[in-house]
């Protein structure tokens, strides 16, 4: 699976549109029943509303009707030298939309590592957080 999912994201990451940092991410989430869905980074000069790869990833599949229990792994990509996690906004959007032990494969081509949500968000603000508060 680890190695299928890492492929699809580097497929993924060609269709990155990054003209402000030339920094290019793709990212794919496998759901149980073995459907795929790909996601790249999405640039704009106002760079708040740029999409992250795995977001983009997270967010399609989401919009085909599948939850956090359906997602069998996550695998985001990158061309960088150094090996990268997900930025804080990501991470924070998975906290919420995957289960803590998802696997998740980073990899840029000459490493990988696998982690998860529960690892790369200690103390993840989510909804226990607001219980009674709304």
């Amino acid at each position: 699976m680890k190695e299928k999912l890492i492929g699809e994201a580097f497929i993924a990451m060609e269709n990155a549109y990054a003209p402000y940092s030339n920094y290019h991410v793709g990212a794919s989430v496998l759901t149980k029943d073995g459907k795929i869905f790909r996601g790249a980074n999405i640039e704009n000069a106002s760079f708040p509303a740029t999409n992250c790869g795995e977001r983009s990833a997270i967010f399609a599949c989401y919009s085909e009707g599948y939850r956090k229990e359906d997602i069998e792994g996550l695998a985001i990509v990158t061309d960088g030298d150094i090996l990268a996690g997900p930025c804080g906004i990501c991470r924070q959007v998975l906290s919420e939309l995957l289960e803590t032990d998802t696997p998740i494969y980073l990899s840029n081509g000459k490493e990988e590592k696998t982690t998860n949500i529960d690892e790369l968000m200690p103390m993840m603000f989510g909804s226990k957080d607001l219980d009674g508060k709304i």
